[in-house]
């Protein structure tokens, strides 16, 4: 973590050989956004990606918003800078989302020693280096344990084009553990196919996007578009027409695999099914213990749906 001297809101004389970078207030590869409310973290979202830096400027210190501007330059080539006066304000700062910022700006030494102490001690201790966080990779997930899951709202997520046998969306109780959720294109003597359908869960479920991003069924619209996949990887992204949510009884499917444990919701019906190795469905009540279906795993967090590298338990 980088230290900068604010000098373009405070006096400042540097000596010659002083070691931090002096913000005077003019550089072009820093853009500076006043997060005030939620059109300022607009303001500095948009600017990921752009341009190397963005020095944020605080004048109520928030959390959240400094939360959501870590995970959102994650892996993009901008790097946060963010303007500190209170020494309370430099481990959130310092830690947010165990990243933290990558620059703090700070008043004068002179003005602020507790605060340059406490800055430069976490300095010397930390790595702010962050990478791109690793995409969802298919694997082998072996059915630990099925069991009664009471009775709540379901999502159907009807998309506006057919799936294919083989297809389906990723779902799942944790993003680092979703289950290929099999679309309804398997004909039944009882009901029709539905071929454009997905019974997708519970509605707190992650389902993975098309841009990479998770969002909780809960929270889909008609036009959101999400990521359609197959045992042998993801195919295409495909926009959703309709939500259909109703109350039904759920069975809660528990899965172990080498790279992470999950379970996944499911309404208890014979036309939802998951998807074997070699791209069969199986209907989730047919499954049991030691059956082995596809799900994508990933080692990263998500903070509103963003993947960023860190560490995350869910059960």
């Amino acid at each position: 973590m980088e230290i900068w001297v604010d000098a373009d809101l405070y006096e400042f004389s540097a000596a010659p050989d002083f070691g931090y970078r002096i913000w005077e207030g003019d550089d072009p590869e820093v853009a500076v956004v006043n997060l005030d409310d939620y059109r300022g973290q607009e303001e500095a979202i948009s600017l990921v990606g752009m341009i190397p830096w963005i020095l944020v400027r605080c004048s109520d210190w928030k959390m959240i918003p400094l939360e959501n501007l870590v995970a959102a330059s994650s892996g993009s080539g901008s790097r946060i800078a963010f303007a500190i006066s209170e020494e309370v304000d430099m481990q959130g700062a310092a830690f947010a989302l165990e990243h933290g910022v990558d620059a703090v700006v700070l008043p004068p030494e002179e003005q602020a020693a507790a605060l340059w102490a406490s800055a430069r001690t976490i300095s010397s201790e930390k790595d702010t280096t962050r990478g791109r966080a690793a995409p969802p990779e298919l694997s082998i997930a072996t059915v630990d344990s099925v069991s009664p899951g009471g009775v709540g709202e379901r999502v159907c997520v009807d998309l506006i084009e057919r799936l294919s046998e083989g297809e389906g969306l990723a779902i799942g109780s944790s993003s680092a553990c979703l289950c290929l959720v099999h679309g309804e294109t398997v004909p039944s003597q009882y009901v029709p196919s539905r071929p454009f359908r997905v019974n997708a869960g519970a509605v707190h479920s992650y389902v993975l996007m098309g841009d990479g991003s998770t969002k909780y069924l809960s929270e889909l619209n008609s036009g959101d578009k999400v990521s359609v996949h197959s045992h042998e990887g993801p195919s295409r992204i495909a926009t959703i027409g309709r939500l259909k949510i109703e109350r039904r009884p759920f069975l809660k499917i528990s899965l172990k695999s080498r790279k992470g444990d999950g379970q996944i919701m499911v309404q208890q019906a014979e036309t939802v099914r998951l998807v074997s190795d070699s791209g069969a469905a199986i209907s989730v009540t047919e499954i049991n213990p030691g059956h082995e279906v596809v799900v994508l795993n990933e080692s990263n967090m998500r903070h509103i749906g963003k993947p960023v590298q860190g560490e995350v338990e869910e059960r």
